[in-house]
């Protein structure tokens, strides 16, 4: 990990959505162990206190479905009821799957607009007053798929543009009350379910991996590092960034055969 300074958060308060597994639950871990108060939301009641278990004693697993805007309000009110207001709010609550348009169902592309695009809105609408102002830091998880089209990932691809797109129209609006709003966009990131959806196989991973200029998948602590920065006082000018985290993946196929490589 990056050489952060220790306590670098000590007194600021996180919010985490979708914090209950994967990119998210490192990016909680991470802002804990560098002084943070944080809570992790997520749907299933199990997994949000053992996550906020693992992450110590001065955490909190909440539960809602971050597509129930009153739900989520609610685990917002009593992480700022916990902790108060809130410094931090990662909203990275996320659902995919590999689907041909001619056989994407109707309710399946808008469960993950749903979950993606509108569980976006909804995590940063409802924290909107529960902020403090001026100072704080809003992150949004998007992907590549945002500005690459992919085959099978019409619905993906729908929803993280309009994340994009919502992170850049709130810069906008929040920027005169001091709040930052960015966008996190990971690449294929070792271990995340995502990839497991996404990349079944270990020929699927070697074909994936000999296309990335950086030639492997990126971890989860990289991402995490990548979210401290956009929340620290190094980024206090920087707003309405979609930051790639990607090992260069999204600059196109890099599997050529280039002289001394």
């Amino acid at each position: 990990m990056m050489a952060f300074k220790e306590q670098l958060l000590a007194g600021k308060v996180a919010f985490v959505a979708g914090g209950t597994s994967g990119i998210n639950l490192g990016i909680a871990r991470r802002l804990a162990g560098l002084g943070a108060r944080v809570a992790v939301a997520g749907r299933n009641p199990d997994k949000a206190t053992a996550a906020a278990q693992s992450i110590g004693t001065e955490a909190l697993g909440l539960s809602c479905d971050v597509r129930d805007y009153a739900a989520t309000r609610a685990v917002l009110e009593a992480t700022v009821q916990g902790f108060g207001p809130l410094d931090i709010v990662v909203s990275g609550a996320a659902g995919n799957f590999l689907a041909p348009v001619q056989e994407l169902s109707a309710n399946g592309f808008r469960t993950v607009v749903d979950i993606d695009l509108n569980g976006t809105f909804n995590v940063f609408r409802a924290c909107f007053d529960l902020l403090r102002k001026p100072g704080a830091s809003l992150i949004a998880i998007s992907a590549g798929q945002a500005v690459n089209p992919s085959i099978m990932q019409a619905h993906a691809c729908a929803a993280k543009a309009g994340v994009n797109q919502l992170v850049r129209v709130l810069a906008m609006e929040w920027g005169p009350l001091g709040v930052r709003v960015n966008g996190i966009s990971p690449g294929p990131i070792a271990g995340t379910e995502g990839m497991a959806r996404l990349a079944p196989s270990a020929a699927a991973e070697q074909a994936l991996t000999a296309r990335i200029p950086l030639r492997r998948y990126g971890t989860v602590a990289e991402v995490a590092e990548s979210a401290v920065f956009l929340c620290s006082a190094a980024a206090t000018y920087i707003t309405g960034t979609i930051l790639d985290c990607d090992g260069g993946s999204q600059l196109g196929d890099a599997s050529g055969s280039i002289r001394g490589v």
